[in-house]
């Protein structure tokens, strides 16, 4: 855990909020950042927790279907926002169009094979019978995705958001898959944006994006940071 700083923007008094990156399937450490917010959680005073997973749970990693039963119980009291990532959607419109070649290839190229297995499901298997093959409550937790979230001086979002464009009028191909010219405009965008889907060896925090993928898949950490007040933490697996 690092030293508290101070944040680029605020949260409502009252509300402690934990900001989860992408996890991809690695259990173990969405196992020990729980953990950590667990701890965190227990010595702070704020009565209302937030969590808000920004996204791809699914793919590359060694557990999609465990990292999916994970962030379905919180690991505290605590509302839950659980954001859709762009391997979600990828692997959403296999399942929903299993005849569709072109976003099959697209998924499996990405990481999709890895999360086949996890659910005992070969990519020989015919497409079609896949979404039956997973739990409906999978099912269920992958089509009721939110697309962003918005908490004080805060929005989430998996990728970030087009610049220029207002909050509440974003595409949500940006939301899920941006990435120029997002991440380096300098721009107020009205709130402090905080994303994944871009891996950096570290975290970003800059006045306008604050960044928490770090790569857990590929060896990196898993990062989620914690927003109260005026205030920010950053957690790491």
């Amino acid at each position: 855990m690092s030293a508290p700083q101070p944040a680029p923007a605020t949260v409502p008094p009252g509300l402690r909020v934990y900001a989860v990156g992408d996890v991809h399937g690695c259990v173990a450490k969405l196992d020990a950042i729980h953990a950590r917010i667990a701890e965190d959680a227990r010595a702070a005073p704020e009565p209302n927790r937030l969590i808000v997973y920004l996204g791809d749970y699914v793919d590359r990693g060694p557990d999609s279907r465990g990292a999916i039963d994970r962030v379905l119980v919180p690991p505290i009291p605590a509302t839950m926002v659980h954001l859709c990532g762009n391997h979600e959607a990828m692997m959403l419109e296999v399942l929903d169009h299993p005849g569709d070649e072109a976003a099959l290839a697209l998924w499996l190229r990405n990481g999709g094979a890895a999360t086949l297995t996890s659910y005992g499901i070969s990519d020989e298997d015919p497409p079609e019978t896949w979404a039956v093959r997973l739990p409906s409550a999978h099912l269920a937790f992958l089509r009721g995705l939110a697309r962003s979230h918005r908490a004080g001086g805060y929005l989430f979002a998996h990728a970030g958001i087009r610049p220029g464009v207002a909050l509440e009028a974003q595409d949500e191909h940006d939301l899920l898959w941006i990435r120029e010219p997002f991440l380096h405009s300098t721009a107020d965008h009205g709130a402090v944006v905080v994303h994944g889907h871009t891996p950096e060896r570290t975290p970003v925090i800059r006045r306008n994006r604050i960044g928490l993928d770090t790569g857990a898949v590929y060896g990196g950490p898993l990062t989620a940071a914690v927003f109260w007040g005026d205030r920010m933490v950053l957690l790491q697996a």
